[in-house]
C-alpha cells in the first residue's frame, strides 16, 4: 500500500464516529477476541484514547484474527450499565496495524470518569474506566497517579500492579520497558517459550504474552495510562538509528528491527493515531514516531512526556560489547562534548518551551517524565570518577542545558520522574554539586525486574552523593504521587516476594517537596 492510503485507513479506523466506506468482517469467534484486554490513555480535558486489539484463539498463535478487517463497536457512558451519556459508533480493525483499535472519542466533559467497552461480532470485551483532566484554566484540588516502569515477564509476576490498582490513581505514569526483547533462561520465575524478537511479528508476539497478565491487565482497565518506552522494548541500550551491540555497524539492519519494534509498541499503546508520522513505509527511518508530548492537568500540572531514546547520540567511549557501562570523564574527551544530545535538537527546544509556558500560564507543579535518572550519580565507591553512560549521566553538557533553562524559566515547582534502573532513588535537582536544589527528583523501582546491585552498594553511593536522600534496589514495585497546589508527597512501595502472584505490599519510605520550596524532605 502507498502511504497516503495507510493514512487514509489509519485515520478512519481512528475516528470516533464510524470507519465507513471500509468493507469490515464481522466474524463469529470460537475464542475471546478481546483477551488482551482494553486501555485507554492521553487524556485532555475533553478526550481521551480507548484502546483493544483482536487476537486469536491462541496468544502466542501468530496472526491476530484473520487477515480481514474486523468491524468494531465501541461504547462510551458515565456509569457502568451504559445508561447515562451513552456515545457509541463502529470503527475497523485493520490488519495492516494488527487488528489494533485507538478511538479518539471527542466532545467529554473536563474532570470526568467515563466507562467504556468494545463488540465485534457476538463477542463483547471487558467494561474499562477512564477519565478526562481538568480543564485548562481550573486550578484542580487533588491528582493521584502512580509511577511504574521495567516488567520483565521473566523476573517475575506483577503483583505490584494489583496493589497499585487497590490505591485507586487517576492515572498511571508508565516511563519505559513494557516489554523485555531477551530470552528465557533457566532461572526466570515465569519463563516463556518466545525468541528473541527481529521481525513484527516476534513483537507483536511479546506484547501478546505481556498483556494475557490478568493483573497488568486490570491495571489497564481501571484508569488512563501516560506511556513512553525505554531500551527494552527494541534492544538493550540502543541508541538513535545507530543500533545495539555492534553500534553504528549494524544501523541499517538495525532501522528494519526497530522499525518493526516501534510499530509493535504502537498498536499495543493507548496513544494517539498523530503520533505515526509517515504511516507504516516510515517506520525503518528517522522521526518515524513522535511519542514526547503534553499533558496538562488544568493549572495543578503539566506533564512533560519525553523520550530519551530515539534521538540521542551513541553512548559516549562506549565499547560495542557492553551497554554504557560507567567512564572515567578524564579518559574519555567525548563525554564532555557541549554537541552531544540525549532528546535530539528539537525536542530538546520543544522542552525549553514549555518551562516557560508553564510559567506564562501559571502551572503549579511542572513533571518532567522521562525514562532515566537526571541527578548525577558518581559510582565511584572510594576510586576516581566514574559516570554511566547510558543516562544523563553520559550526557552532560545536555543536562547543563536543561538545568539553565530551568534556572532561566523558573518553574513554580519542577519535579523529574523516572525509571530504568530498577531502584528507587530520591535526590535534589542541584545546578552545583554544593549549591541548593532547584527541583526534585523521583526514580521508582521496577514492577518486576531485577536490580542486581546489592544494597550495601547502593548504601555507599549514597554517601558519595549528598544530593541523593534516598535509594533501594532489592525491592520491586512502584510510586504513588499524592499532589496537591501546597504539595507533592511520594511514597515508594514495594512488594514482599516478587516470586508470588499474590504478594503483599508494604510501604518503603515517604518523601514531600513543598510549594515554592525546592528539594525534597522526609515525610
Amino acid at each position: 500500500m502507498q502511504r497516503r492510503d495507510l493514512l487514509k485507513l489509519l485515520l478512519a479506523s481512528a475516528m470516533a464516529p464510524s470507519a465507513s466506506g471500509l468493507l469490515a468482517a464481522v466474524p463469529r469467534f470460537k475464542a475471546d477476541p478481546f483477551a488482551l484486554g482494553v486501555a485507554s490513555g492521553a487524556p485532555d480535558h475533553r478526550s481521551v484514547v480507548l484502546w483493544t486489539r483482536l487476537v486469536h484463539a491462541g496468544l502466542l498463535d501468530a496472526p491476530a484474527v484473520e487477515r480481514a478487517p474486523v468491524a468494531v463497536r465501541w461504547e462510551i457512558a458515565e456509569d457502568a450499565q451504559f445508561r447515562r451519556g451513552l456515545r457509541s459508533g463502529e470503527v475497523t480493525a485493520l490488519p495492516q496495524f494488527g487488528h489494533s483499535i485507538h478511538v479518539e472519542v471527542d466532545g467529554l466533559a473536563a474532570d470526568r470518569w467515563y466507562h467504556y467497552r468494545f463488540s465485534a461480532g457476538d463477542a463483547v470485551s471487558f467494561t474499562g474506566r477512564t477519565r478526562t483532566l481538568p480543564a485548562p484554566d481550573v486550578l484542580a484540588p487533588q491528582l493521584r497517579f502512580g509511577i511504574a516502569s521495567c516488567q520483565n515477564w521473566n523476573d517475575g509476576y506483577y503483583a505490584a500492579w494489583r496493589h497499585l490498582l487497590a490505591e485507586q490513581p487517576d492515572l498511571v505514569l508508565f516511563v519505559g520497558d513494557y516489554i523485555y526483547e531477551s530470552a528465557s533462561h533457566k532461572s526466570a520465575v515465569r519463563p516463556h517459550p518466545l525468541k528473541l524478537p527481529y521481525k513484527l511479528a516476534d513483537y507483536r508476539l511479546r506484547y501478546q504474552l505481556y498483556r494475557s497478565d490478568p493483573q497488568l491487565q486490570a491495571m489497564h482497565a481501571a484508569c488512563p495510562w501516560l506511556v513512553t518506552w525505554d531500551d527494552h522494548e527494541v534492544l538493550n541500550n540502543y541508541a538513535g538509528l545507530q543500533g545495539g551491540a555492534k553500534g553504528p555497524a549494524d544501523a541499517a539492519a538495525f532501522a528494519a528491527r526497530r522499525g518493526s519494534a516501534y510499530q509493535a509498541w504502537y498498536e499495543h499503546m493507548p496513544v494517539r493515531s498523530s503520533v505515526l508520522l509517515r504511516g507504516l513505509d516510515g517506520l525503518g527511518q528517522a522521526d518515524a514516531l513522535r511519542i514526547y508530548g503534553r499533558f496538562d492537568v488544568g493549572r495543578l500540572a503539566s506533564f512533560h512526556l519525553l523520550d530519551d531514546r530515539q534521538y540521542r547520540d551513541w553512548q559516549a567511549c562506549r565499547n560495542p560489547e557492553d551497554g554504557g557501562e560507567p567512564v572515567e570523564p578524564q579518559k574519555c574527551a567525548e563525554w564532555a562534548d557541549p554537541r552531544r544530545t540525549l532528546l535530539g535538537d528539537e525536542q530538546e527546544s520543544w522542552l525549553h518551551a514549555g518551562l516557560r509556558r508553564d510559567v506564562r500560564r501559571g502551572t503549579r507543579w511542572t513533571i518532567v517524565a522521562q525514562q532515566t535518572q537526571f541527578t548525577p550519580r558518581d559510582s565511584k565507591i572510594g576510586k576516581g570518577e566514574r559516570y554511566g553512560t547510558d543516562n544523563w549521566n553520559g550526557y552532560p553538557a545536555a543536562r547543563e542545558r536543561l538545568v539553565g533553562s530551568l534556572l532561566g524559566s523558573k518553574p513554580a515547582n519542577a519535579v523529574f520522574v523516572g525509571g530504568d534502573i530498577h531502584q528507587n532513588w530520591v535526590a535534589d535537582v542541584r545546578a552545583k554539586p554544593d549549591g541548593p536544589a532547584i527541583a526534585s527528583e523521583f526514580i521508582a523501582t521496577s514492577i518486576s525486574s531485577s536490580s542486581g546491585q546489592p544494597q550495601a552498594r547502593l548504601d555507599a553511593t549514597v554517601r558519595e552523593n549528598p544530593h541523593c536522600h534516598f535509594a533501594s534496589s532489592e525491592v520491586r514495585g512502584y510510586g504513588l504521587v499524592d499532589l496537591t497546589p501546597q504539595r507533592w508527597t511520594t511514597t515508594l512501595r514495594g512488594v514482599d516476594d516478587v516470586t508470588r502472584e499474590d504478594s503483599g505490599v508494604r510501604t518503603l519510605a515517604s518523601f514531600v517537596v513543598e510549594d515554592g520550596k525546592p528539594g525534597v524532605q522526609r515525610a
